[in-house]
C-alpha cells in the first residue's frame, strides 16, 4: 500500500464525494466545501480554502446550518489548507473534540481468520432485537443515547444491497462488545466504527477479532480498503492487524 495514493483516493472518493447513504441524506457543494445533512449527522467532510476564503466560507457553514436549528460538525483533517483551519474554526466558536487516527488497510493484506476468544461468539445484526443490543452496548462503552444510531443501523441494513452490516460479540446470551461496517458503494473503502467493548472484555482479543469479522464482510463485497477513525486505545491493535496511519481528523462541533 503506497500511503500517499491511497489518502488520495480516500479524499477523492469518501470525503469530496461522498454518496448519500440512506434515503434521508442529501449532500450540499458550495462555498469551497461539501456537507451532509442525514437524520444522524450534519456537517462538514470536505473542503478547498485558503487564507483569503477560509473565514468567509465557514461564515457560510454556520449560517447554513443555523437554518436547521440543530448542532453539526466541520470533520478537519491534518492535512486541510489552510495551515491555520483549525484556529479560524475556533475563532468561529467551534469546539474541538478529541482527535483520532484516520487509518487505513489493505484487506488482502489482513489476517480475516482471527477467532474469537473461547466463549465469545460472534453474531450478524440482522433485526430490531439485534439493533437493541448493540445500542445498550454503545450506551454502556460510550455513554449518552445511541438510539438514533439504532434507527440508521436499521435503515441500513433494510437498503438493497445493505449499506451496512453490524455484529455483536456474545457471551452467554450477553452482548459484551458491538461494531458496524459501512460499505460506501462506488468506492475502494469500506469504514468500520464502533467496536465498543465492555471493560470486562477488553485485551482478551474480542476487538481484534470483530476487526477481523468486518474486514471479511468487507472483501466479500469486493472492497479494497478498510478505514477507521481510531482512538488512542484502538491504534496500537490496529497497527499490529496491518493498519497504517494516514492523517489526524478532529470534529470541530457547532452546538446548534
Amino acid at each position: 500500500m503506497t500511503p500517499d495514493a491511497v489518502l488520495a483516493a480516500f479524499d477523492a472518493q469518501i470525503r469530496r464525494h461522498p454518496g448519500p447513504s440512506g434515503p434521508h441524506e442529501v449532500v450540499e457543494r458550495a462555498d469551497g466545501v461539501v456537507r451532509i445533512l442525514s437524520a444522524g449527522w450534519a456537517g462538514v467532510t470536505w473542503s478547498d480554502l485558503d487564507g483569503s476564503t477560509a473565514d468567509a466560507a465557514i461564515a457560510a457553514q454556520v449560517d447554513r446550518f443555523a437554518e436547521l436549528a440543530r448542532p453539526w460538525e466541520w470533520k478537519h483533517y491534518s492535512y486541510d489548507e489552510p495551515s491555520d483551519l483549525a484556529a479560524r474554526l475556533l475563532a468561529a466558536s467551534l469546539a474541538p473534540e478529541p482527535a483520532e487516527a484516520l487509518m487505513v488497510a489493505e484487506i488482502a493484506d489482513l489476517a480475516l481468520d482471527v477467532s474469537p476468544p473461547s466463549g465469545i461468539e460472534l453474531l450478524a445484526v440482522t433485526d430490531a432485537r439485534g439493533v437493541e443490543a448493540l445500542v445498550r452496548v454503545h450506551d454502556d462503552v460510550f455513554g449518552g443515547d445511541h438510539s438514533e444510531l439504532g434507527a440508521q443501523v436499521l435503515a441500513a441494513l433494510s437498503q438493497d444491497p445493505p449499506g451496512a452490516a453490524a455484529v455483536i460479540a456474545s457471551f452467554e446470551g450477553t452482548a459484551v462488545a458491538a461494531g458496524r461496517v459501512e460499505f460506501r458503494e462506488g468506492t475502494d473503502f469500506a469504514s468500520i466504527w464502533g467496536g465498543g467493548t465492555l471493560p470486562a472484555w477488553r485485551r482478551r482479543g474480542v476487538f481484534r477479532s470483530m476487526v477481523a469479522h468486518r474486514a471479511a464482510l468487507a472483501a466479500a463485497r469486493g472492497f479494497r480498503y478498510l478505514q477507521v477513525d481510531a482512538s488512542p486505545d484502538s491504534r496500537p491493535i490496529l497497527r499490529r492487524l496491518g493498519f497504517v496511519e494516514l492523517a489526524t481528523t478532529t470534529p470541530f462541533v457547532f452546538p446548534g
